[in-house]
């Protein structure tokens, strides 16, 4: 949840330099849910919405904007008990380089061997 609000303030930095002009901004703060959305007159873009499920909250949003060439770049990312996670990017992500073998053993060897359970 710490990445979202750190993502909505970096974009917001981003822009807070420009005279961009609030086109639209929205929000509806339920007990178990939340929802809101900003746009600005210079493509700066977010939109966001969370659902509680009992104890665990699950956010997904979206951040766009033109990079400073008029390239459009967007972010789609869902966060929750898992974690944070980009669903999708334009531009693509970069491929993350592989696994090194003695690392991947490693891992493959803590999955076979699993901790006792605590008692």
């Amino acid at each position: 949840m710490k990445i979202i609000i750190a993502l909505t303030c970096l974009l917001a930095l981003a822009y807070a330099n420009e005279d961009a002009g609030v086109l639209r901004n929205d929000a509806e703060v339920n007990v178990d849910s939340f929802k809101y959305g900003w746009e600005l007159d210079n493509s700066a873009k977010v939109e966001q919405e969370g659902v509680l499920h009992g104890e665990e909250l699950k956010v997904n949003g979206i951040h766009s904007w033109n990079s400073p060439e008029g390239v459009p770049v967007s972010i789609q990312y869902v966060a929750d008990g898992n974690g944070f996670k980009v669903v999708s990017a334009n531009p693509p992500l970069p491929t993350p380089p592989p696994i090194p073998e003695a690392i991947q053993r490693s891992l493959e060897w803590i999955a076979a061997h699993p901790p006792p359970p605590e008692h």
